[in-house]
């Protein structure tokens, strides 16, 4: 059984999906109520305010913050603790480059790279095949007596 790890809490850094800041991290500094948290990201241009959490989706970061940190403190802990270079690791935050990426891509460079990837495809069963192959002659040939 799987137990579930990404609570909303104090100093969880969280990833805004609608809204003037979607597509941006900030942090939870403090919880107003079931539904509504205060979030402040300064580091990555998100003013301090209060959202919805069904805007938001929870990251595996938690920043380490005192209570009723102000933007300046959040801002410092945000740098000392570099959460903007492990957000930019992450798998996730890699995605959505790569997504972005390809939204952008004029049709000949589309065209380009489904060549790259049939090409790439092709010597990659071609080695397979080949591989197989000899795998099963080896197996065919006739084993020695010893005796």
């Amino acid at each position: 059984m799987v137990h579930y790890t990404r609570f909303v809490e104090r100093g969880r850094v969280v990833f805004i999906t609608h809204g003037a800041y979607a597509r941006k991290i900030a942090v939870i500094v403090d919880i107003i109520d079931q539904n509504r948290v205060l979030i402040d990201g300064p580091c990555s241009g998100v003013p301090r305010r209060p959202v919805n959490i069904k805007r938001l989706h929870l990251t595996k970061f938690v920043m380490k913050i005192p209570v009723n940190c102000g933007t300046l403190g959040v801002e410092d802990n945000w740098r000392r603790q570099k959460i903007g270079e492990l957000w930019k690791k992450s798998m996730w935050a890699r995605k959505l480059e790569k997504k972005r990426i390809r939204a952008g891509l004029t049709d000949f460079q589309r065209f380009q790279v489904m060549v790259a990837r049939k090409t790439r495809n092709r010597i990659i069963s071609n080695y397979r095949m080949r591989k197989t192959t000899l795998q099963m002659i080896k197996n065919m040939r006739p084993k020695k007596k010893t005796a």
